[in-house]
């Protein structure tokens, strides 16, 4: 009989991995901290209603992506194609607006699309998300990408633009949309299928094709910069002279789209030369109409997504952070008393503050210490029936070799200075 495999566009992430996965989450924690975001969870299905009425049913994410179906109270259900519309939903239902001033949230979790499975894509992904509901300001916008350059740079990212863009508000959005279908419509039978089909459905998307002949003709095709009104112009050079004012730089694309269709003004993407087709690392923009729009008081806001398995894709290529666990220190025994004086003894010094293993084996002593060298701990502590008998254990410094017998009572009582040195012997090996 044949196992069971994961389905196709998912993966697990192995013990292996998940240090560096939880790296991202601590320093995304640390910064989210800093700029004072609250963490929000919301739920991994929603109704299918939501996405079509927020993201729009015209778009790929609803239209080709999303994993919906009838549950058994005949509810058409869907699995979250992206976070924002689930996390307005929960700001909308749980009435986040009556607090009043402006709410900054983030949410990290899994989304799903029905998409080709490739580097750095998958059917469920991990997605970091940042969003700012209740401010029209320009800093708003500035502050969402600010958090967004200032994480990449803690990871150490290298090789990364800012591309920025406006597509205005929904009027100056509908008079661009004329024009560009106008422009477009002689060269239909031209454009590649996906194309052809946006061309009625979502045209502003076909300036986003990766298809060679569609990208020559869109080269010519008119500026969405041409269409903006006098507010939506004067709020785009409000982001960028408060981009320009933190040192942070950008490049203004015009052909830059969201594909979402609730996206107003700024909308904006990081990209990285390491990452080949696939370029964004993260990618938001402003959505002022979308809380009125699922039902809740007019109120702007602005957002971003990370994905979390193309930040790995990168981090791994750079190799800046070790995958290995600290720790601390590795139990050895071998013997009915020394075991048990061995678990006794693990478990005061991790109420110490220690992360110890313990090798339950029971094999010889030669493979557990073998398995002790290649376990990634500074110390190895030793009982074996002599030292069981003696209330004694055997503390060896793995790196070096060095060895040295003590009472069980003095380890207890030496923890506090054992933990020092544990920390300089592992700053030396750095």
């Amino acid at each position: 009989m044949s196992s069971i495999q994961a389905l196709r566009g998912t993966r697990d992430i192995l013990p292996s991995e998940s240090p560096l996965w939880e790296t991202i989450e601590r320093l995304a924690r640390h910064v989210l901290n800093q700029f004072a975001y609250r963490e929000i969870r919301t739920p991994l299905f929603e109704q299918t209603e939501l996405f079509a009425r927020g993201i729009g049913e015209a778009t790929d994410a609803v239209g080709k992506e999303m994993y919906s179906f009838e549950d058994r109270g005949g509810r058409s259900i869907a699995l979250r194609p992206e976070i924002t519309a689930g996390l307005v939903r929960a700001f909308i239902q749980n009435k986040l607006f009556a607090q009043g001033g402006v709410q900054r949230l983030w949410h990290l979790g899994p989304a799903f699309r029905y998409e080709r499975p490739q580097a750095g894509r998958q059917r469920q992904f991990h997605q970091l998300d940042v969003e700012i509901l209740g401010s029209r300001d320009p800093r708003a916008d500035v502050e969402v990408i600010a958090i967004a350059t200032q994480l990449l740079n803690t990871l150490g990212l290298k090789a990364l633009t800012l591309e920025l863009n406006s597509v205005g508000s929904s009027e100056d959005r509908q008079s661009y949309r004329e024009a560009l279908v106008r422009y477009l419509t002689p060269f239909a039978h031209e454009l590649d299928t996906d194309s052809q089909d946006r061309l009625i459905r979502n045209p502003l998307r076909i300036l986003d094709s990766k298809d060679k002949r569609t990208q020559e003709i869109v080269t010519e095709a008119p500026s969405l910069l041409d269409f903006l009104s006098h507010d939506s112009q004067k709020h785009f050079e409000g982001v960028q002279q408060h981009l320009t004012n933190l040192g942070i730089s950008f490049n203004i694309n015009p052909r830059l789209v969201r594909g979402l269709d609730y996206y107003t003004h700024t909308a904006f993407e990081i990209q990285s030369a390491d990452l080949g087709a696939q370029a964004t690392v993260c990618a938001g923009g402003r959505y002022d109409g979308l809380v009125a729009q699922l039902g809740g008081p007019d109120t702007p806001a602005i957002g971003f997504g990370m994905g979390i398995e193309r930040l790995i894709i990168l981090l791994e290529q750079m190799k800046r952070f070790s995958t290995v666990p600290e720790l601390d220190i590795y139990f050895i025994s071998r013997g009915e008393k020394a075991e048990l004086q061995s678990a006794i003894l693990a478990n005061q010094l991790r109420q110490q503050g220690y992360s110890v293993e313990v090798d339950l084996s029971g094999s010889a002593f030669g493979k557990q210490f073998k398995r002790a060298d290649r376990s990634g701990a500074v110390v190895g502590l030793i009982v074996g029936d002599a030292e069981a008998e003696a209330g004694k254990v055997q503390l060896k410094w793995l790196g070096s070799g060095d060895q040295a017998e003590l009472s069980q009572a003095d380890l207890m009582a030496q923890a506090k200075d054992l933990k020092a040195k544990i920390a300089q012997r592992r700053a030396d090996l750095a």
